[in-house]
């Protein structure tokens, strides 16, 4: 097969160990398929990754690819592979050994599903990780109900954003904290109650809460935990809650990892499909200007999500 160009790292650092590299594909294993990649998402985690700081990629690892989701075509199904065929439009979540920011990627089939006819590759590369990262949080983890009440910290970012869309097609009261300029986006995006951080105490608004969604952390966590009606919860991607602080106040506390579930991407797909949730992509480059992706993803300058065009 032809070379492929893929954006690596041989050493971790900041915007300088980017690298585009001109390497053969690989092929894929039994129950996995290659993906011409259209499009690919730019996440959090990806920097994270780049400077070293992410616990499960270590020197071993490299080269390593970046990028954990994105949208395609499928190109070879593996012996085992049978949900897709080749020509097969999908999106999903490439496994935490990288890959997305390339021409083509090797992924489980198992981590997939069909990308909605009505969704462009952009935006649909914009909805696994971030999706999925909300709707875990929310339903696998929080087990969030229809009548309930959740504040969202962090409620125009990438996760937030699908997180308010969630939560209210299930039928859910939300609340949500965000920067001024993002008061508007996310009325347009739901929530019942907008709260301006910046001018605005969010206790003053919020109160007998089933969960806390934290995309935070820090002095927020701590001012949210009494908030909480007796039972409820607060779920977080960021760092450990403090269990001695739920027990205080009679709450539950956890964190979680994502995890790639194509079956679960499935249920996305007919929400996106059906208009009840629609991705917001702020900016798109092209794959050779990661760098600049990944820079303003790390300043967060983002309003919902940035998507890298690969073909």
């Amino acid at each position: 097969m032809a070379p492929i160009t893929k954006i690596r790292i041989h050493r971790f650092g900041g915007q300088e160990v980017l690298r585009a590299d001109d390497v053969e594909p690989s092929l894929p294993d039994a129950g996995q398929v290659l993906v011409a990649v259209r499009a690919a998402s730019v996440n959090p985690v990806d920097f994270k990754i780049r400077s070293g700081k992410y616990p499960a990629v270590k020197d071993d690892r490299l080269p390593y690819t970046l990028g954990r989701d994105f949208s395609g075509v499928v190109e070879k199904c593996g012996a085992q592979a049978t949900r897709f065929q080749v020509g097969d439009e999908v999106f999903g979540i490439v496994n935490i050994y990288g890959g997305g920011y390339a021409e083509k990627a090797v992924v489980d089939e198992r981590a997939i599903a069909s990308k909605p006819a009505a969704l462009d590759h952009v935006l649909a590369a914009a909805v696994p990780l971030a999706g999925q990262t909300a709707w875990q949080g929310l339903f696998r983890h929080g087990q969030l109900k229809a009548g309930q009440t959740v504040l969202i910290h962090g409620g125009s970012g990438g996760v937030g954003h699908f997180a308010i869309q969630f939560a209210k097609a299930k039928g859910a009261r939300v609340l949500t904290t965000v920067s001024a300029e993002n008061v508007e986006f996310a009325r347009e995006l739901g929530a019942d109650i907008v709260i301006d951080y910046e001018k605005q105490r969010f206790e003053d608004k919020a109160s007998d809460l089933d969960m806390v969604f934290d995309l935070i952390d820090g002095e927020t966590r701590e001012r949210s935990w009494k908030l909480l009606k007796k039972g409820g919860i607060l779920i977080t991607t960021l760092t450990d809650p403090s269990h001695d602080k739920a027990s205080e106040h009679g709450v539950r506390a956890t964190r979680y990892t994502v995890e790639a579930d194509g079956s679960e991407l499935a249920e996305i797909a007919s929400l996106l499909t059906s208009g009840k949730v629609k991705p917001h992509v702020q900016e798109t480059y092209p794959l050779r200007s990661a760098v600049d992706a990944l820079d303003s993803v790390e300043k967060g300058h983002s309003l919902g999500k940035v998507v890298l065009m690969v073909s």
